[in-house]
């Protein structure tokens, strides 16, 4: 038996975070992965390559659809393998020196390749080599959900792994899902030339955004050709011609069908391809967790304190394979960092996911920090709440990008800014700092006496602010 101080089940962001913060404490790691290359989902199938597709699709729509008068460019060709192979290429570079590199200079890190299982809960199998350890780490992500559809494992489906990889682009496409996968993947093949529909089964195509801005989203979608059809409740897959769904999956082998309802009424749609976007589940099935003693909630992810303990206090959990709050690359990798301190060092560190941003990665795109206006009603019986057009911001007027709103939410006795949400070009970069404004707790007068750059996006912020107590139609610029 091989004996250390912490043990990190795992390869990703989360782990490669824990196992930094564990080298830096001089603690004798061994990190195992299976599975996934090192690096976990981000750099592998998630955020580099999606959003590395995404830039392509966009530089190709923008230079059709710029609104400059006076300016007529013309796309002459579009090879999407060279495009998809552009994107593997950038993900293995990025495994490469972010992830493979980097593990290589940990010093006091041992890395194992092999599926790690649970044979007490100070204990671990690998490759048929028991590990134990004073602390553990369980950091192995989640793996797409496959929701209860007849048929659909005969019909054959992708998720974004296979999505993501595709040398031949269907003409026509299927997404199941809204959420930012679906989203995302919807206009980024739409955008390509696939006909694109998505299928959701609520009638907001993102819950956890505000209504107004994912309901401008969804009609800008619609107007760029993609069938949103919301309410959708999915029942079953089959190929046309093949009830049983038994045909080939090759794309000449008949239309893939979708039968769904809608307010009880039977449709179908037929598609080369069907896209799986239904949200993800934890890894934790074949951890065999039970014999370490480690609970799990009804959707097999990790239940874990603020601060990332399992029901096995030496045994901590972070990024999706838990329950905690939100699911994304920097809290996962924050939360390892923290992980592996609480374990190796006893602080009881943790994260307020009240001040993370999230951002759905279309064109323009959706991000959010803070509470939404439903949020605010239902803790506060109230929401003093301001929304501005993106028609009132100089910069999108000159980028031709007024399609955009921005909407603040501010407690109505403090005026602390408690929630920003921004639908516009680059709102992923504006959102950061409205997360500053919510993790300081400043309010809006401190907002309306910055003086952010003229002329620019963040400008919007300030209008928004500015709009509690002015009508900013009546404003000059710089006002």
């Amino acid at each position: 038996m091989k004996n250390f101080d912490l043990i990190i089940i795992g390869g990703g962001a989360g782990a490669f975070a824990a196992a930094i913060r564990a080298n830096e404490f001089g603690a004798k790691t061994l990190m195992v992965n299976k599975g996934l290359s090192l690096g976990g989902t981000c750099v592998n199938v998630g955020c580099v390559p999606s959003k590395t597709l995404l830039w392509a699709g966009e530089v190709m729509h923008q230079a059709v659809h710029h609104g400059i008068p006076g300016i007529d460019i013309e796309v002459k060709n579009v090879d999407f393998a060279t495009i998809v192979q552009h994107e593997l290429d950038l993900v293995e570079k990025l495994r490469v020196e972010k992830y493979e590199k980097v593990l290589n200079n940990l010093e006091h890190v041992t890395h194992v390749e092999g599926k790690a299982v649970f044979v007490s809960p100070n204990e671990i199998g690998v490759n048929g080599q028991t590990y134990s350890a004073k602390k553990f780490i369980i950091a192995t992500g989640s793996t797409a959900t496959v929701p209860p559809i007849e048929g659909i494992n005969e019909v054959g489906y992708i998720t974004h792994i296979e999505a993501l990889k595709l040398k031949e682009q269907p003409k026509e496409l299927v997404v199941i899902g809204a959420g930012p996968v679906g989203l995302e993947f919807a206009q980024m093949y739409a955008r390509f030339g696939t006909k694109v529909t998505l299928l959701h089964h609520s009638g907001s195509i993102f819950s956890r955004a505000e209504i107004e801005l994912a309901s401008r989203l969804a009609e800008i979608l619609t107007k760029e050709g993609i069938t949103i059809q919301t309410n959708a409740q999915v029942k079953s897959a089959r190929r046309d011609g093949d009830p049983e769904g038994i045909a080939s999956r090759s794309y000449g082998a008949g239309k893939k069908i979708v039968e769904y309802t809608v307010n009880e009424e039977n449709r179908s749609i037929s598609a080369d391809e069907i896209l799986l976007a239904v949200g993800k589940t934890a890894n934790t099935k074949n951890l065999d967790l039970d014999k370490a003693g480690v609970e799990v909630d009804e959707h097999q992810a990790v239940k874990v304190s603020p601060y990332l303990q399992s029901s096995q206090p030496h045994i901590f959990a972070v990024g999706d394979v838990t329950n905690a709050p939100k699911r994304l690359e920097t809290t996962a990798g924050k939360e390892g960092s923290l992980a592996a301190e609480n374990a190796l060092k006893g602080t009881s560190l943790s994260i307020d996911y009240n001040s993370v941003p999230w951002t759905i990665f279309t064109d323009p795109q959706l991000a959010g920090v803070g509470v939404t206006e439903d949020e605010q009603m239902k803790q506060m019986g109230v929401c003093t709440c301001r929304s501005v057009s993106f028609e009132h911001v100089p910069k999108a007027m000159i980028m031709n990008r007024t399609e955009g709103l921005i909407k603040m939410a501010i407690h109505p006795e403090t005026r602390e800014i408690i929630g920003v949400h921004i639908l516009s070009p680059n709102a992923g970069d504006l959102i950061a700092e409205a997360m500053v404004l919510i993790k300081n707790k400043n309010t809006i007068d401190d907002v309306v006496n910055s003086l952010p750059m003229f002329p620019t996006l963040s400008e919007a912020i300030k209008l928004v602010a500015m709009s509690f107590t002015k009508d900013i139609k009546k404003l000059s610029c710089c006002v």
